[in-house]
């Protein structure tokens, strides 16, 4: 063997892997020194601040249990002729054909190339290089392991990009969805990623609260985590000098008041500046020692996407929350007419969330039940004082009455493309239909009511019984409960109920949150 290959950078130094992670090398031949040589040769090697680290497998069976448990790895070194003959050529096949691994550098190193012709084994298996032991000294061994980790690098920056485009893709389809933020979020990090080539990266995305609605006096005037990765994922809704030290705190503050984007050691700080709404702050650790002015011109553009796209999200967020808003004073004025407990309508909106979660419905669904529920009894307005009011019993002139508002509300709703009116009118007809069929307006059985309409005909009559009404005083918990549990299969689907057990507790605590 070549002496400048075995004595090559000679170290008893023991092998550090850097901090910031390290470029895994896959050794798999049958020769124990050919291990021992090539790790001897490569001790010093760094790329991108970061050391190699060793994986030995000593036959082709070994080296493809090693590949498996190992899909991080960036560079294998393949022996040919190992137990047989092609054992190498084996676990080439098995990388690319089976594992499917496509990023892993392989290097076919042999001792007898006449076994593998070059030629042959280029053309017939997806390796990328191809070297004789005896021509591989440590200066070339060197130009290999570098060339294949720039190109690796590259494979998995590009994988990197590809997959953030895809969360951001997908994110941006679903983008005025309240449920859409966390992914959006996690895109967006990982494009940045891409962009920086850094590594585990920690990241947090903190607004000022000063700039923007604040539900908790206490952070008036401090800085707000509002979405979070790695160690900080469990601090939203904390100040940030609850969570972070004062150097942290400092660069934070250093680029408040800069308007700017500022480097440390391995970490950024991006002021990200908006003329129309908040302005807010991008920390990201992780990042290599060296950030070129390209990829700093990249970031800063970057910075201001991530602040617009954000503003998106929550310039949606305000329109739900005004339309939530709109419902309820609406059912409301309602409540006022016709004498019935304040908060009736929200508490029947939190009910029905809650039961539709227990039932199973999607995210979507649980949003669009709850928030169109306080519309069931919109077709009330149309009924006179007089009878709306009346503390005694209908008599059945205005029973009938009576029963007109929910074909009456479902008309007043009917014909809109918008899905929380379209399930208000659904909810308006149905709510006063029973699983038995003996409900109206259209007697109504079992599934052929909409769920929506059972979820909230349920959570209706709970929070009735649980008030006082002009015609009865509010029944106790276990009075209700008894009722209720009466009625199942009657009046109400067995499965709401049971879940309407499982999650009283949450009930009777909605009921206590918003009392009157």
């Amino acid at each position: 063997m070549n002496d400048d290959f075995l004595f090559a950078n000679d170290s008893d130094e023991e092998e550090e892997i850097l901090s910031i992670g390290s470029w895994k090398v896959i050794i798999v031949d049958d020769e124990p020194e050919v291990h021992a040589v090539t790790k001897l040769a490569l001790n010093d090697f760094i790329f991108q601040d970061k050391k190699l680290e060793f994986i030995s497998a000593y036959s082709g069976d070994e080296g493809k249990k090693v590949i498996s448990e190992n899909p991080d790895a960036a560079i294998v070194l393949l022996d040919v002729v190992m137990e047989t003959d092609d054992a190498g050529l084996q676990v080439a096949h098995y990388i690319r054909e089976e594992a499917k691994n496509q990023k892993i550098r392989i290097i076919l190193r042999t001792g007898q190339p006449g076994q593998a012709p070059e030629r042959q084994v280029i053309l017939n298996y997806d390796i990328n290089d191809y070297k004789s032991k005896t021509e591989l000294t440590a200066q070339k061994l060197f130009t290999v392991i570098m060339s294949s980790l720039r190109a690796y690098r590259d494979i998995v920056s590009l994988d990197n990009s590809r997959k953030g485009l895809t969360k951001i893709i997908e994110a941006s389809a679903n983008i005025f969805s309240i449920h859409s933020m966390d992914q959006f979020i996690d895109g967006v990090m990982q494009q940045l990623t891409s962009v920086i080539g850094c590594g585990n990266e920690k990241a947090m995305y903190i607004t000022d609260t000063l700039m923007v609605n604040c539900t908790d006096s206490k952070h008036k005037d401090g800085l707000t985590i509002i979405a979070a990765q790695g160690e900080f994922e469990n601090s939203l809704g904390k100040e940030i000098k609850e969570v972070v030290d004062e150097e942290l705190q400092a660069a934070f503050q250093e680029a408040i008041t800069g308007k700017s984007i500022v480097y440390y050691e391995d970490y950024l700080v991006a002021y990200c500046y908006s003329r129309f709404s908040n302005n807010s702050i991008l920390y990201v650790s992780g990042l290599p020692k060296h950030v070129d002015d390209s990829e700093k011109a990249l970031i800063k553009l970057f910075a201001q996407n991530v602040q617009i796209a954000y503003e998106n999200v929550q310039l949606q967020l305000e329109l739900e929350d005004t339309q939530r808003e709109l419902v309820y004073r609406l059912s409301e004025a309602l409540e006022n007419r016709s004498n019935e407990t304040g908060n009736h309508s929200r508490r029947v909106a939190l009910i029905s969330g809650a039961l539709a979660k227990v039932y199973g419905l999607t995210e979507s669904e649980i949003d669009i039940v709850s928030t169109a529920a306080p519309l069931h009894d919109v077709g009330k307005i149309s009924i006179r004082d007089n009878i709306l009011n009346k503390p005694d019993s209908f008599s059945k002139e205005e029973w009938k009455v009576m029963q007109t508002h929910a074909e009456k509300g479902a008309k007043i709703l009917e014909g809109s493309n918008h899905s929380v009116i379209q399930a208000g009118a659904v909810i308006a007809h149905d709510h006063h239909e029973n699983w038995d069929g003996s409900g109206y307006p259209d007697g109504k059985s079992g599934e052929n009511i909409h769920i929506y309409g059972r979820i909230v005909a349920l959570a209706d009559v709970y929070d009735a019984l649980r008030h006082d009404r002009c015609y009865k005083k509010a029944w106790s918990k276990a009075e209700t409960l008894k009722f209720i549990e009466s009625e199942s299969g009657k009046k109400f689907e067995p499965k709401l109920v049971q879940g309407l057990l499982s999650c009283v507790d949450t009930i009777e605590q909605i009921i206590e949150q918003y009392p009157g």
